[in-house]
């Protein structure tokens, strides 16, 4: 069965800020307080998903969500118009109110494990949102996903959960701890689950580690997956106290090519059986390991070289990774990328794109993007305004050019006027996406 990767890339949200909400995040800790740039920053993004849609690859969105989320805001105890709301929670809690006005919906990384139609038992694609229980910001995220997922997966080819409970035990953090290897996207292939910690267990991390193996046995097991064709891997310890608190942040991995850093799982010979014992029969998996003697860990996090798209172009035989600029900035890993490619490996290519303020952030060119393996006829089922034309493309650019401020400080999200601005935004967007005039909570209430 033919089918192609697609790629749908999260919309940065008119309320993009850096409220430095993310612990273990070196960068959101890093940029916490500073000015933000929505409008450069959509843009930023946009940009991205256009260059590899004119490259001949399927290129998607996901609207970014409502903020501020004023109903966590009323579950926080506030009362009174959503205005109120804004103006009390600024006054006796400011934390929350950045939390409530988070722009994180645009790692879409982090919005759900995919699992193509050829690995399940039904025959369907299935997606399971992420919960994202982990951090407050981000654990009101996972309704509004599942919401865009069927506005976007339509019909019956599709089977959209619902998020895992709500609870530490099944902490999901999404796409962003999940690999697949495959000898091509219509065939069959091998999922990797990668996991932090088990539930119940004692963390003694300087970082928590966000993802459960039971999160990921839960997912597994919901997309009626083969589990022979399973791996479940622990990620390193040391990668996770230097700053990786998602996997895609020291591997990634497309076809049967699997991209890591030497410290990036905690037992990776018995890692690397799993994947040839899961793979035997269908592929030779090619393993790239890129030494600490070369890139130690913190210039791997830092440039986020491996929070890049590992992406197979058209009309070529070798792949091509999309790495955030920063990689070509950071002396050990612009010498690997140069080394890497000179050489007859499966990456032959490095392309370097300025994401700088989602990267400001922590989130490189990977977390913006959700990767759906598409066959002919669920890719016809698609909502067709969220794929990404040049039509497209001028409308969300005019779109954001006259809805976006060009800067947002902390300060600003007590002013409720952001929080009409963003209604009126998003208000615009679903016409442009044909989500619905009932698609955020504001258009409902």
């Amino acid at each position: 069965m033919s089918a192609i990767e697609a790629n749908f890339d999260g919309i940065i949200g008119p309320t993009h800020n850096y409220g430095g909400l993310s612990f273990g995040n070196i960068a959101s800790d890093k940029n916490r307080g500073t000015a933000s740039a929505p409008r450069a920053a959509v843009l930023e993004g946009l940009k991205k998903a256009k260059q590899l849609a004119d490259s001949g690859l399927i290129q998607g969105v996901l609207p970014p969500q409502e903020r501020p989320d004023v109903g966590l805001l009323r579950q926080a105890g506030f009362t009174g118009s959503d205005a109120q709301l804004i103006e009390d929670a600024a006054q006796s809690a400011p934390g929350l109110l950045r939390n409530v006005y988070s722009a994180s919906p645009m790692w879409a990384a982090n919005a759900a494990t995919v699992s193509p139609s050829a690995d399940t038992m039904d025959g369907r694609l299935h997606l399971t949102p992420a919960n994202l229980v982990t951090t407050l910001h981000r654990s009101i995220e996972g309704p509004a996903t599942q919401r865009a997922l069927t506005r976007i997966f339509r019909g019956e080819r599709f089977a959209v959960h619902s998020p895992l409970p709500a609870q530490s035990t099944f902490a999901d953090e999404g796409a962003a701890n999940h690999v697949r290897l495959c000898a091509d996207h219509g065939g069959p292939g091998v999922e990797i689950f990668v996991y932090g910690r088990e539930a119940g267990e004692h963390w003694q991390g300087q970082f928590p580690a966000r993802q459960t193996r039971e999160a990921c046995e839960a997912v597994a097991r919901s997309h009626g997956l083969d589990l022979k064709r399973c791996v479940f891997i622990r990620q390193g310890e040391k990668a996770i106290d230097a700053g990786a608190f998602h996997n895609d942040v020291v591997c990634v991995g497309t076809l049967k090519t699997f991209f890591f850093h030497e410290l990036a799982f905690e037992d990776k010979t018995t890692a690397l059986s799993a994947i040839r014992n899961a793979a035997d029969g269908l592929f030779e998996p090619a393993f790239v390991e890129v030494p600490e003697n070369e890139v130690p860990i913190g210039d791997a996090i830092s440039s986020y070289l491996f929070n890049s798209q590992l992406l197979a172009m058209p009309g070529e035989d070798r792949l091509m990774l999309n790495a955030p600029m920063e990689s070509e900035e950071t002396v050990t890993t612009k010498k690997y990328c140069a080394r890497m490619t000179a050489g007859n490996g499966p990456v032959g290519k490095v392309n370097f794109v300025d994401v700088r303020q989602s990267m400001r952030n922590g989130g490189g060119p990977a977390c913006l993007r959700l990767r759906v393996v598409l066959a002919p006829e669920e890719l016809s089922a698609v909502n067709p305004a969220c794929l990404l034309t040049d039509a497209t493309h001028a409308k969300l650019c005019g779109w954001a050019n006259k809805h976006y401020r060009e800067s947002i400080h902390v300060e600003d999200l007590s002013d409720p006027a952001l929080m009409h601005e963003s209604r009126q935004a998003l208000d615009a967007l679903t016409g442009l996406l044909d989500l619905g005039s009932d698609f955020y909570p504001f258009q409902r209430n």
